[in-house]
């Protein structure tokens, strides 16, 4: 069955806390169990964008995949964000310690959950509206450094 990302994502991190999984074949299964067929490419992409990590397992070989147990701590790859930018991000700008970014109407909040969960230096949180997302950085002055960083990663393939 086509299920939506967000589904597919969803019934991803459920089976995680709730089962020990060692392999993507073993995922891809249990997906298919719930009706979602996956192929490995999307299963690796969606994995990255859950944060999702290896771990070892105790008291036995091998590893686990798991997600982080706090949304906070599921940073994605540099990789992620710059994909997310350079594909959603029409212009950036700044003022002392914000930076607004702008995208096409109803994308605002890819950017910003993309930012969010980049650990991206000095940014301490977004506000995400239709088209705009607002950071917010712990520097008074940080807005200019923030914004030239965005950009350098908007343009970058």
């Amino acid at each position: 069955m086509r299920v939506s990302k967000q589904k597919r994502q969803y019934e991803m991190a459920e089976i995680l806390l709730n089962n020990v999984v060692t392999s993507q074949p073993q995922l891809a299964e249990l997906l298919k169990e719930k009706g979602i067929l996956v192929t490995q490419p999307t299963l690796s992409r969606d994995l990255e964008e859950l944060g999702v990590i290896k771990v070892r397992l105790p008291n036995v070989e091998g590893q686990a995949y798991v997600l982080p147990e706090l949304p906070k701590d599921r940073i994605l790859p540099l990789d992620h964000l710059r994909r997310v930018l350079s594909e959603w991000v029409v212009e950036i700008n700044f003022s002392a310690n914000l930076v607004v970014v702008r995208t096409p109407p109803g994308s605002a909040h890819v950017v910003a959950s993309a930012l969010d969960r980049s650990n991206l230096a000095n940014a301490i949180g977004t506000v995400a509206g239709d088209d705009t997302v607002l950071v917010i950085t712990a520097n008074p002055d940080g807005g200019e450094e923030v914004a030239e960083q965005l950009r350098r990663l908007s343009y970058e393939k």
